[in-house]
């Protein structure tokens, strides 16, 4: 059985990669992308020839159970959204539910997220 891995990338700034995820998007079988032309300037950016497929609210629903079956198979696959985190506010949080249904280990990377700049910057307390 293979595993699905959710893959921060970067909110602005192609620098923000970390180097844990440009090598697990390296090692992969499949990438879902949000948005594959947009997805498609980091991967040129970190020379990742790792086949592409658009992963995106709009297909989620019917493209499930073809994902799962690939990684029950035994394929590696990542999901990235066009930046930040997978799930938050973009397109995921389906596929990592029925992974999980399945006992398909879904592993989340640590990385790009607004959230935290945001709180930080905000001058509330975060204690």
């Amino acid at each position: 059985m293979g595993k699905l891995f959710l893959v921060p990338t970067p909110i602005g700034n192609l620098e923000d990669m970390t180097f844990r995820a440009v090598n697990v998007l390296k090692s992969v079988h499949l990438i879902l992308a949000e948005d594959t032309r947009t997805s498609s300037f980091l991967l040129k950016h970190y020379d990742i020839g790792v086949h592409m497929e658009s992963h995106h609210k709009f297909n989620e629903h019917r493209s499930l159970g073809r994902i799962t079956d690939k990684i029950l198979s035994g394929m590696d696959i990542a999901l990235i959204s066009d930046a930040g985190t997978p799930a938050i506010s973009d397109p995921g949080f389906l596929l990592v539910r029925e992974c999980r249904s399945l006992g398909i280990e879904v592993e989340t990377l640590p990385g790009a997220t607004a959230f935290v700049p945001a709180l930080v910057n905000s001058g509330l307390p975060c204690d």
